[in-house]
C-alpha cells in the first residue's frame, strides 16, 4: 500500500504542472495537466458513447494519458521538435506504474501503449478527446482576448478522426464559451 500511496501523491503533482503550450501566446497562468485530463475524460466518455465504443476504456486512456508529465512536465510542440518526447513519455510512464500491483500496472501501461499505437477505436476516440479539450480551452482563451489561440483550433481541425469529434469541433467554433451560464443567474433584491 505504501507504493500506491506514493503513486497517488505523484498523480497529485499533475495539479501543479502547467500546460506549457499556452505560454507561447503569453498566457501567464494556464490550466494544469489535471484540469486538462479531467475535461478530456469527460469529452472521451461523450465521444465514446456517440461513436458506440467502450466508454470505460476511452475514459481510462484519457485519465492516464498525461501521467508521465508528473515526472517530465508538459513540453509544448515547439520544444518537442528537439527531443523524442514520445520515448520519454513511455519511459516515465512505465517506471511510474511499476509502483502499482503488477496486474494494475500492466493494465495502466497497456492503456498508454494502446493510446500511443492509435489502432483501436477507443484509442482514436481518446486522442480526439485530448485534442478537443485543447480546442475547448483555446476557445475559452480566445473569449478573453488571446486571439492567437485560434492556431490550436486550426491545427486540431485538420487531425480529428471521428465524425463525432469533427461535428463537435464545428459546434464549439459556433458556440460562445460563456453561453452555458447565460440565463442561469438569479438576481434578487
Amino acid at each position: 500500500m505504501n507504493d500506491i500511496a506514493k503513486f497517488l501523491y505523484e498523480v497529485g503533482q499533475l495539479k501543479r504542472v502547467k500546460r506549457s503550450g499556452w505560454w507561447l501566446i503569453n498566457i501567464a497562468d494556464p490550466e494544469n495537466v489535471a484540469d486538462h485530463s479531467h475535461r478530456a475524460a469527460v469529452i472521451g466518455f461523450l465521444l465514446a458513447r456517440l461513436e458506440k465504443a467502450d466508454p470505460y476504456k476511452t475514459v481510462m486512456m484519457c485519465l492516464f494519458n498525461d501521467l508521465h508529465e508528473a515526472r517530465i512536465n508538459d513540453l509544448h510542440k515547439v520544444g518537442q521538435r528537439y527531443i523524442d518526447f514520445k520515448q520519454a513519455e513511455t519511459k516515465a510512464h512505465k517506471e511510474q506504474v511499476e509502483r502499482l500491483p503488477s496486474a494494475i500496472g500492466k493494465e495502466v501501461f497497456g492503456l498508454h501503449e494502446e493510446f500511443q499505437a492509435q489502432k483501436t477505436k477507443e484509442s482514436i476516440i481518446a486522442r480526439d478527446a485530448d485534442l478537443l479539450e485543447n480546442a475547448v480551452q483555446a476557445r475559452e482563451y480566445i473569449g478573453i482576448g488571446y486571439d492567437a489561440a485560434q492556431d490550436w483550433i486550426d491545427n486540431i481541425k485538420t487531425i480529428l478522426m471521428t465524425d463525432s469529434a469533427k461535428t463537435l469541433m464545428a459546434e464549439l467554433e459556433k458556440t460562445d464559451p460563456n453561453s452555458w451560464w447565460k440565463g442561469l443567474k438569479r438576481i434578487t433584491r
